[in-house]
């Protein structure tokens, strides 16, 4: 990937398109949330609490997982037509995908420290892109 693919997609936009991930985000657990209830009642012990977290966890990441080794497009790539790459400008593979939204949890629990990494690195890249060299390309390319 050159420098002009890797700087084609703004961190504005990699950011917005962040915000808008979360309506689809929000969908999915509570649609996750309501099955969890159903098969195991109220989460009022610390428990159950922690297994609703996991379950939650897991199926985010099967969401995201699964459009990044399909498409690299999820719901909210797609409606601002950018697309997850790697080096060689493929999709992800299952073991890249998987390490991808481990190293974006712990970012994210980071108090987001590999999404600010983004305004000091010179191409703009979250640190967990840095790390496993993928980057958002505009999704109207390939």
């Amino acid at each position: 990937m050159d420098k002009t693919e890797v700087s084609e997609v703004s961190l504005l936009k990699r950011l917005a398109a962040c915000l808008y991930e979360l309506l689809s985000l929000v969908a999915i657990w509570l649609l996750c949330t309501a099955i969890f209830l159903s098969f195991f009642g109220h989460v009022d012990a610390p428990l159950k609490r922690l297994c609703l977290q996991l379950f939650l966890w897991v199926m985010t990441g099967a969401y995201f997982i699964t459009c990044w080794m399909r498409t690299g497009q999820t719901l909210a790539a797609q409606a601002w037509k950018v697309r997850l790459v790697d080096s060689d400008g493929a999709t992800l593979g299952t073991s890249q995908a998987a390490i991808r939204y481990m190293l974006t949890s712990i970012s994210f629990l980071a108090m987001g420290f590999g999404y600010l990494w983004a305004l000091f690195d010179k191409e703009h890249l979250f640190l967990h892109d840095r790390l496993l060299k993928t980057c958002f390309i505009k999704a109207n390319k390939y």
